[in-house]
């Protein structure tokens, strides 16, 4: 907080306050510390969805059908292994939650 007879230039960020009344500085360190709140909510909230893509691509794995394609599978093995690893894709888009869908 810098005042008039304060020199704000060697400041990187100046809030122009009465820095000498109590009131002001309540009032801007709330405001600081409601900003602060905020953003630990937000955090944890990223978290916790982070948490729960992460799961439901964890499901989606699990619940997809195993096949074991050998190495050197004929060309219609590759065809089936193809369409598994689509409908695997398919089935983790579909688990997630579509907040991130629409972000992307």
């Amino acid at each position: 907080m810098v005042d008039t007879n304060s020199d704000p230039s060697n400041i990187d960020f100046p809030i122009p306050a009465n820095d000498d009344a109590t009131k002001s500085i309540s009032l801007i360190t709330g405001i600081i510390i409601q900003a602060i709140i905020e953003g630990l909510d937000e955090r944890k909230r990223e978290k916790e969805d982070e948490a729960e893509k992460e799961a439901a691509v964890a499901k989606a794995k699990a619940d997809a059908p195993e096949t074991a394609v050998p190495d050197r599978a004929p060309a219609e093995g590759g065809k089936r292994a193809r369409k598994v690893a689509v409908e695997a894709d398919a089935a983790v888009e579909d688990a997630t939650p579509s907040a991130e869908k629409t972000e992307e």
